[in-house]
């Protein structure tokens, strides 16, 4: 089924990239990688996720997988028709996987993942026609935001583990 809702214009990506970037900054609080999503139905948001790969030390708790699943529950249906996901970072293969399985018609994304991006990076799994189902994709939406966001968590991380390994330096003189 095809989607059936109004196009929508770039302040509304904009805003829903916004509220996407508050999702990551959830999981940014809980030194999580910043990476937020959520599910937008008739312009409204109906779903929402953030990371917690190192809180559940669960591979797949990624953003997205936690707004589909919030999603398909809403709904009750696990076909996500007439629905748009945004995700701060490009998803991944697993990512858009599901995201095809779950026919979500629209994908917009902030900054590229040059490592596991699969909606045009390194991969287009969600435009691939051997698939029962091809989304549209977007890249960009707030991309300096979203990017900003990763670039400050890891350079954190780095930091933290430098003056972590000095600490245990000057322990040992």
């Amino acid at each position: 089924m095809k989607n059936q809702s109004a196009p929508l214009t770039q302040e509304e990506k904009e805003y829903f990239m916004a509220e996407t970037i508050k999702e990551a900054k959830k999981a940014e609080a809980i030194a999580e990688v910043p990476i937020g999503a959520i599910i937008v139905q008739e312009k409204k948001i109906i779903a929402r996720g953030y990371n917690l790969r190192e809180q559940s030390q669960e591979a797949t708790a990624h953003a997205e997988m936690f707004a589909i699943q919030q999603a398909c529950r809403k709904l009750e249906n696990w076909r996500l028709e007439n629905t748009q996901l945004f995700v701060t970072l490009e998803p991944c293969p697993m990512c858009s996987g599901a995201m095809v399985l779950s026919r979500i018609p629209e994908v917009y994304f902030g900054a590229k993942d040059p490592k596991a991006g699969s909606a045009g990076t390194l991969m287009n799994l969600l435009r691939d026609d051997r698939l029962n189902h091809m989304a549209q994709v977007e890249g960009g939406i707030l991309e300096a935001e979203c990017s900003q966001l990763l670039v400050n968590f890891f350079k954190g991380l780095r930091e933290k583990k430098k003056a972590e390994k000095l600490l245990k330096k000057q322990k040992k003189d």
